[in-house]
């Protein structure tokens, strides 16, 4: 299987902008988030039998806003990528030899982007499987992404549930009608989408992710019940999270200390 993995560039204002609306996170907080989220997530999938694709944009999908003339979008994802993997180098004069394939994304919306990339793989490059991976699911293990990746051998498509309806992981060995597919809630979309292309459907564990707040309280208590047991697999996020001072109330609602 493929494993693909969209990372935007780690801009204040772009990555984890509900969290920023919603909770006590400033945008610098989210950056440094996201950041971590991508690293564990990045460090499950090298670790899974996939072959890893990270997805960028670049500033041809970014809005303009977002666009900076003085740091360019897929540098600045290369090396968010290589800080989290050591077998992968800033630039792209490795590319060639690198476990980690870099493309650019194409298309106007998520879903499209999504739709393009999977698409290609499995048409244009004869790929057997394609799974995408959301890049803030720090909690994700190469359990999960393996699991995956046997269950899309029995399953057209298989879908990994997330918070409030989201989708951490979606997985293909035959392309659907991407239009939409991951409007919310995307756990549901997808899975119409799919059955009206008569795929087989199976499910992932769910997992939360980081994107809002219910996902990242969700994400905070597990790390720190695994942390308790002695099993922490998110060592990037945790090391934000402390650092952050950021914690569950009793109101089940983010704090910050």
């Amino acid at each position: 299987m493929i494993v693909v993995v969209p990372v935007d560039p780690p801009r204040p204002g772009l990555v984890l902008s509900s969290l920023v609306e919603s909770t006590p996170l400033t945008d610098t907080d989210a950056v440094a988030l996201y950041e971590a989220a991508v690293t564990d997530t990045l460090r499950a999938a090298e670790q899974s039998g996939g072959e890893v694709l990270l997805n960028y944009r670049d500033e041809d999908t970014l809005p303009a806003e977002f666009v900076d003339d003085n740091t360019d979008a897929e540098a600045a994802v290369r090396t968010l990528a290589a800080d989290a993997l050591e077998s992968v180098a800033a630039d792209s004069a490795d590319d060639d030899n690198a476990p980690v394939r870099f493309e650019r994304q194409v298309g106007s919306t998520h879903s499209a982007r999504i739709g393009n990339t999977v698409t290609h793989l499995l048409e244009r490059e004869g790929a057997d499987a394609v799974g995408v991976l959301e890049p803030t699911v720090p909690l994700v293990a190469r359990t999960e992404i393996d699991g995956a990746a046997m269950s899309l051998r029995r399953h057209d498509t298989v879908i990994g549930p997330s918070s409030n309806g989201r989708a951490y992981f979606a997985g293909f060995s035959e392309p659907i009608d991407f239009t939409d597919a991951y409007e919310t809630p995307a756990v549901s979309t997808l899975a119409t989408q799919a059955a009206a292309a008569d795929h087989r459907i199976g499910f992932a564990p769910m997992l939360p992710t980081i994107g809002i707040e219910a996902g990242l309280c969700a994400t905070l208590a597990m790390l720190e019940a695994r942390e308790q047991a002695g099993r922490l697999n998110a060592e990037a996020t945790a090391a934000v999270v402390s650092e952050l001072g950021l914690s569950v109330g009793d109101d089940e609602q983010l704090e910050r200390s």
